[in-house]
C-alpha cells in the first residue's frame, strides 16, 4: 500500500514535470494524472526491454511516457 502512495505521489511529480517540457496548459491535476499514467506506462515499457530498474532511469522512462501521453492527448482533443 505503501509503495503504490509513493508511485502516485512520483507520477504527479513526473506529471508536473512533463508539462512544464510540453508546455501543457491542462493545470496541475491534469498534468499530475497524465504523469501518474505516464509512470505506469514507462515502468511497463521498461521492464519490457530491460530498463527501468533504477530510481534515475525510472524518472527519466516516466517523464518521457508522461511528455508522450501528454502529445497523444493532445492530438486526440484536436
Amino acid at each position: 500500500m505503501f509503495r503504490l502512495l509513493i508511485e502516485i505521489l512520483v507520477g504527479a511529480f513526473v506529471g508536473s514535470i512533463a508539462g512544464k517540457i510540453m508546455d501543457s496548459k491542462k493545470g496541475f491535476w491534469m498534468n499530475a494524472l497524465l504523469g501518474i499514467v505516464g509512470g505506469f506506462v514507462g515502468g511497463y515499457i521498461g521492464n519490457l526491454i530491460g530498463i527501468g530498474g533504477g530510481l534515475i532511469s525510472g524518472l527519466i522512462l516516466s517523464i518521457v511516457a508522461s511528455c508522450l501521453i501528454i502529445w497523444i492527448v493532445r492530438k486526440l482533443k484536436q
